[in-house]
């Protein structure tokens, strides 16, 4: 376990700052593609930009503002104390490996995750499950800290509180290992994007990457396959589409006026909502002044696919 920097005072910039150098134990679930939420290239974009980006929402927010409460459930479940480690590592031999924990255990060779969960989420959590990803997440802090195990606890809101410990698997983390040490080296380091996930951040980074057409025909080689693919896809999302709208079409006829309808599985609103838009047409043709002064002109590229 290597020391890399202390946590105590500083700012979120800086924060963020540092786990850019890195590999963290968020990263390593989507590094794997085993993250639901995040992806690989979700990852590379973050490591290999220079701008440092505040993502936040209410579910990060109150993850942050429970965590000291699942702590303190932790111990009293346990009788164990935890402290704050208020640094963040680097493993010795793959220093692009960071960790900053949650908690470590007082007097043990251990540490603790915390984490919150929605009611509707437990089923992931039944049994003694861990979701995958953080299960990744607690095997990245295992090896970058070289200890032995990793106890995680959630706070299901509403429901439950539960923990459970999770052993060293020395082969998951040497496969672990290998795949973070090939992503930072083949991609972050040598600039060069992963594999399209089909992620709307791997659109975005790859029209940041190539913005501008130039006026060259190039011959399509080894993607007919993919592209009949692309066509049998296109019908089954057709007939996917029409089967979802008819379920919501249902649904809304049950609804009727109301705007609201939940059971202990599901959620469904319909609520009225108002939203102002500028006509353009309107002020083109009325203030066209106004609109020559103010109108912006973007350039994107229209991808297009046209079967012969």
């Amino acid at each position: 376990m290597k020391k890399l920097v202390s946590t105590i005072g500083m700012t979120e910039d800086v924060w963020l700052s540092y786990r850019k150098k890195g590999i963290g134990g968020s990263d390593a679930g989507a590094v794997c593609g085993l993250n639901p939420y995040r992806s690989a290239m979700a990852v590379y974009l973050d490591k290999t930009t220079e701008e440092v980006e505040k993502v936040d929402s209410e579910a990060m927010r109150q993850g942050r503002e429970f965590e000291d409460y699942v702590a303190r459930r932790f111990m009293e479940a346990t009788g164990k104390k935890v402290r704050r480690a208020n640094a963040m590592f680097c493993h010795e031999k793959y220093p692009f490996m960071l960790a900053d924990v949650d908690r470590l255990i007082v007097g043990e060779k251990a540490g603790l995750e915390c984490k919150t969960a929605s009611p509707f989420m437990a089923d992931k959590w039944k049994g003694g499950q861990v979701p995958t990803s953080y299960q990744l997440q607690c095997h990245h802090y295992m090896a970058v800290l070289g200890i032995e195990c990793w106890y995680i606890a959630v706070l299901i809101y509403g429901r439950e509180f539960k923990f459970c410990k999770i052993e060293r698997d020395e082969e998951l983390i040497n496969n672990l290992i290998e795949i973070e040490k090939g992503f930072w080296e083949n991609h972050v380091q040598k600039g060069v994007m992963p594999t399209p996930d089909g992620s709307k951040i791997a659109d975005s980074v790859i029209a940041e990457y190539y913005r501008q057409s130039v006026p060259e025909s190039i011959p399509l080689t080894g993607f007919d396959e993919k592209l009949r693919r692309r066509q049998e896809l296109l019908a089954i999302m057709e007939r996917m589409d029409t089967e979802k709208k008819q379920i919501e079409q249902e649904l809304k006829l049950y609804l009727g006026e109301a705007e609201l309808a939940e059971n202990e599985h599901y959620r469904v609103s319909w609520k009225s909502v108002s939203s102002n838009r500028l006509d353009e047409k309107r002020l083109k043709e009325e203030e066209p002044e106004i609109y020559e002064k103010y109108k912006k002109e973007t350039v994107s590229r229209r991808f297009m696919i046209k079967a012969a």
